[in-house]
């Protein structure tokens, strides 16, 4: 691990030369016992800072932040009341101005030098960040070696982006304490970032020296404004194409995905890991992104991550609607892509609720207040699909398609074999052209015999800007 940056030194870091302005009022230890009184000014002295934490404003590339960020020399970061009330003091006065947050926690927790007052305290600070996020500002938690118990707890956990240090400790559980009290250490390699990340608990492992990198990616998408659309339209009548022939180029390997599309027509990409409640399917992505200049949360099915051995579970389903809330909560614009062979048949999928998965994502989209669009990118099979669909404008790439069960699976039933799935595909209208006929979606991007995955990414994403424009794609938080 690098050396451990002091609180002020991680500020120079982060924020412009010379604009950090400190929230801070002075703490007055004068109510506390003698010897804790001692205990202050010697943590005080060896910090070079009056408390464990610093609060205040200052820019990142012009643009203001609000900061809270721990000092780890100061009684090992611990959270007393006077912390407590600045951290608390800070967020609200973010939420009143109107700021984006980052904070930067490295505590082992409550301070046990003042108990149960101020373990308290982790409800207040809790209720803050929560008004904060209702008010539609982004918070970004940056958790440093380490972070444990109260902190990781309340702020360490509620932010809209979590990144870690690499190899930090970070767990609710103090590892020393575990063992005093049952003997035996706590397993090795569970409470350190990168298994976090592995679990969906948090999103990226970041060096301290990449960190000002991620913030500016991560603001230009939630707080900047959009910029016009820029990607060439792709022009042109669609061509009469038969449905299973569709069928088979969709599942070709070279077909674009929501990877190419993201690649090829965003910018300013910050990957989110997992559900952030201890689950992670890689066959689906959430992503803030900027498609063709409009900021947005991007939630897309990736067929390259799913397989007969790793289809798409119930996990899956839930981090798209992890990504959904975000989208609502951060007052984004909504894109999903669909592109699913169909979601997990097994004990496991029926045991982790795949069905109600599906309702709750169909429910959700339904009900979101942010503009909302979906993109049939390839394959469109079953519920799995379905579970992304519903949206304000629906864009589908000439040769996707939609239907109920895969074609094979549909012969099946009607036959007794698989035989017929060509025909059933026919049959059943499953064809982009099929559905815009129908006014079950509304655009279709023309498909171009010798289209590269970053031929058709890009027109794609042309049209997805073009909407997203339309649709007024601008955060509020500015």
């Amino acid at each position: 691990m690098s050396a451990r940056l002091g609180a002020r030194d991680l500020l120079d870091l982060v924020l412009e030369p010379g604009t950090f302005t400190s929230w801070d009022a002075p703490v007055d230890i004068s109510a506390h016992p003698e010897a804790y009184q001692a205990e202050l000014r010697a943590a005080a002295e060896k910090a070079g800072t009056d408390e464990s934490v610093l609060t205040g404003r200052g820019l990142v590339h012009g643009r203001p932040v609000a900061v809270v960020v721990n000092e780890f020399r100061f009684l090992a970061g611990s959270i007393g009341r006077a912390a407590a009330q600045r951290i608390v003091a800070a967020v609200r006065r973010a939420t009143a101005e109107g700021l984006p947050l980052l904070a930067a926690t490295a505590s082992g927790g409550t301070r046990m030098q003042e108990g149960t007052p101020a373990f308290l305290q982790m409800v207040e600070i809790s209720r803050a960040l929560m008004d904060h996020r209702a008010a539609g500002l982004p918070y970004l938690a940056y958790l440093r070696h380490p972070t444990t118990g109260g902190v990781f707890a309340s702020w360490g956990s509620l932010a809209h982006v979590t990144v870690a240090e690499p190899g930090a400790l970070v767990g609710f559980l103090g590892p020393k304490v575990y063992e005093a009290l049952n003997g035996k250490p706590f397993p090795p390699g569970v409470q350190v970032a990168e298994n976090l990340v592995a679990k969906g608990i948090i999103d990226a492992v970041v060096p301290t020296e990449h960190l000002p990198a991620l913030v500016d990616r991560t603001l230009h998408v939630l707080v900047d404004a959009p910029t016009a659309p820029a990607l060439p339209r792709r022009e042109g009548d669609l061509v009469e194409r038969d449905a299973w022939d569709s069928i088979v180029a969709t599942r070709a390997s070279g077909r674009a995905g929501v990877r190419d599309l993201l690649r090829h027509g965003a910018t300013e990409r910050v990957r989110l890991y997992g559900t952030d409640e201890g689950e992670r399917d890689s066959s689906v992505l959430v992503a803030l992104a900027r498609i063709d200049g409009q900021p947005c949360v991007v939630v897309g099915q990736d067929r390259a991550r799913q397989s007969e051995t790793q289809p798409l579970g119930p996990a899956a389903l839930r981090a798209a609607r992890r990504g959904m809330r975000l989208a609502e909560e951060l007052r984004l614009p909504l894109v999903t892509v669909i592109d699913t062979p169909g979601a997990e048949l097994s004990q496991r999928a029926e045991e982790g609720a795949m069905a109600g998965e599906i309702a709750r994502c169909i429910a959700t989209l339904t009900t979101l207040s942010v503009p909302t669009v979906s993109v049939l990118l390839g394959q469109g099979c079953g519920g799995g699909a379905l579970a992304l669909l519903p949206a304000q404008t629906i864009v589908a790439a000439e040769r996707a398609w939609l239907t109920p069960l895969p074609p094979e699976g549909a012969s099946v039933i009607m036959h007794g074999d698989v035989d017929h799935a060509p025909a059933m595909a026919r049959a059943q209208h499953v064809r982009a052209s099929d559905l815009l006929a129908a006014g079950s979606i509304q655009v279709v991007v023309p498909e171009r015999d010798g289209d590269s995955a970053t031929d058709l990414a890009v027109a794609v994403a042309a049209e997805v800007g073009r909407v997203l424009a339309g649709l007024g794609a601008c955060p509020t938080s500015r």
